[in-house]
């Protein structure tokens, strides 16, 4: 009878663990499509063993079974394959990154679609072609006049349109900050809940476990994570090669705003003293960006990169210390390159309609201070050689004009001669820049035409159209310092444009690259941890077999007890 009703436990034992496993069978079906679920899988044991007598081993144990048990619900996981997807995952975001910014620039001089901004600069050079032999023609002065204002409102435009997208990638980076905040904080929350669930070393906390596992991949798109989790099931992260959440706290990052641009610089609270202005920067600026080097990872990264911490301007083209500050930088690289394409147009327009000369004798002059001050060695206006409007006045007017500014100051030298002293740039007052926020259309001639210089002493001066068609044949350009071809106007152009469309492919190559290099870890992490539903309905079938097999077990054993109960009346 103790045998009988012993073999009732082994049967419902088999009966209760089946179910089990068609429990757990059931919620890998119900979360196959599940993003971050992870496959549960049971593994049965046997239970304790009970000893009939005293055993000798070396004959027979005599023991008998108590039945079946679940010895573990595995919730596997291949760590090796998580490292390697996190590392490629912010790989692939940076190269990403770095492909949409290009995109949209190269997007924002319209070569696939809509009126180029190459032709505004062509359509100047075609005006300039007309007036070489009408120097004296006003309807094709005019005609230069409308396509260099084109030209002007064209450039503004691009340059104001990349700036408002560098203020859209700026806000990109404060959103992708918060959301690692935000993603830290959480991960916090759930190491200490998996903790408490898991203190007692009898269960996992499975679900827990997926949601940080989850966030933990996410993370590693935004930048380089390492990794590491105790005993205890707390996870310890660093984000960038620094603590970011240990078992005190989650170490938020914050941002630090710049007052004129407005942009955000993330870095280290906890390493920044901010009363003294002292910022520990979580990406390292001006770091060398290579793969084996492990710098490449993580779309903020890219998109700091990219951005820069500034405007470009063509005073960042004019050596190569200035251009390593911004090299890299696609936003302002492009800038500056654009910045630099209408300074030089413009001053090199205005250089022809003004020609200049360097005074090179002891000649002064009396200031507005009364300080005698010398000329010599000064840009003064080379009155013999310049042409003149309709008015005949000196000196003649300039095409593009500074904003609160003259191009030449009228002296009289002790000499007697009247000189028209050149105001040159100067890089450290921004008002005197022949820059794209500092330069208009001379207004005189939006007023009158035919001030625009083209004739002198002899007539009209067709030796200054031939002067001006030059312009755009002189190869006295180049991209950046390190380039050692010059071009021309139109060819400077191709060549930013190349620059940027070569940038674009290179990134859109390894971007494609990496997300297939990241789909094959993917699908390799997905044979340890995805859920297949074929193969849980064959684990159901199973289950359910072995939970009827149980069900037929206890009624033989059933019916056996009841005959032999029924059979001792």
């Amino acid at each position: 009878m103790g045998n009988g009703f012993g073999s009732l436990y082994i049967g419902a034992s088999g009966l209760q663990n089946a179910q089990y496993a068609l429990n757990t069978t059931a919620n890998n079906l119900a979360n196959v499509n599940t993003t971050g679920y992870v496959r549960q899988q049971v593994r049965f044991a046997d239970k304790t063993y009970n000893k009939l007598k005293d055993p000798n081993k070396n004959v027979n144990m005599q023991q008998y079974g108590l039945g079946v048990s679940i010895g573990d619900v595995v919730h596997a996981r291949d760590i090796f394959l998580d490292k390697s997807y996190r590392q490629e995952n912010g790989r692939k975001g940076f190269y990403t990154s770095f492909y949409e910014i290009t995109d949209y620039v190269q997007d924002l001089f319209q070569e696939l679609n809509g009126e180029q901004f190459k032709q505004s600069v062509s359509d100047l050079h075609q005006a300039f072609q007309e007036l070489e032999p009408n120097m004296d023609n006003s309807t094709q002065q005019n005609l230069v006049l409308e396509k260099a204002d084109l030209l002007l409102s064209r450039t503004k435009s691009l340059y104001d349109d990349m700036k408002s997208y560098q203020s859209n990638i700026n806000e990109q980076i404060k959103d992708d900050v918060d959301r690692v905040n935000k993603i830290g904080n959480r991960i916090y929350e759930l190491n200490l809940q998996i903790q408490k669930v898991e203190a007692g070393g009898q269960e996992t906390a499975m679900t827990l476990r997926d949601e940080r596992d989850n966030l933990l991949d996410e993370l590693g798109g935004y930048g380089s994570v390492s990794i590491k989790e105790d005993a205890t099931g707390f996870t310890y992260v660093d984000f960038e090669s620094t603590p970011f959440i240990d078992d005190n706290k989650c170490y938020n990052i914050g941002l630090q705003e710049d007052k004129e641009t407005g942009f955000y610089t993330p870095y280290w609270t906890q390493l920044s003293d901010v009363d003294k202005q002292q910022y520990v920067r979580v990406f390292k600026k001006n770091e060398v960006i290579s793969t084996d080097l492990n710098t490449d990872v993580g779309s903020i990264k890219a998109k700091l990169l990219a951005r820069g911490d500034g405007y470009g301007t063509y005073q960042d083209l004019e050596s190569e210390e200035a251009y390593d500050r911004i090299s890299g930088c696609t936003m302002m690289e492009t800038e500056a390159q654009v910045s630099a394409l209408l300074h030089n147009i413009v001053t090199k327009i205005n250089d022809a309609y003004c020609p200049n000369k360097t005074v090179d004798t002891d000649v002064t002059y009396t200031d507005a201070d009364g300080n005698q001050v010398s000329l010599k060695g000064k840009k003064v206006l080379d009155a013999a050689n310049c042409a003149v409007g309709e008015d005949g006045q000196l000196p003649p007017r300039e095409l593009f004009t500074r904003v609160g500014m003259d191009r030449y100051t009228k002296v009289t030298g002790d000499d007697g001669n009247t000189y028209y002293v050149y105001n040159e740039e100067d890089e450290n007052d921004p008002t005197t820049l022949y820059s794209l926020n500092n330069i208009s259309i001379n207004k005189e001639l939006r007023k009158q035409i035919t001030l625009m210089p083209y004739k002198n002493q002899n007539g009209t001066d067709y030796p200054l159209g031939e002067k001006l068609m030059s312009l755009w044949n002189d190869k006295g350009m180049t991209l950046n310092p390190y380039d050692k071809k010059p071009c021309t106007f139109e060819g400077y152009y191709d060549k930013l444009i190349g620059q940027i469309g070569n940038d674009g492919s290179t990134f859109q190559s390894a971007s494609e690259t990496l997300t297939g290099a990241l789909s094959s870890i993917d699908n390799q992490r997905q044979q340890t941890m995805g859920v297949s539903s074929d193969e849980e309905l064959t684990h159901m079938i199973k289950f359910q077999s072995a939970y009827n097999a149980s069900s037929r077990f206890m009624t033989v054993i059933s019916q056996m007890t009841e005959l032999i109960v029924t059979g001792l009346k």
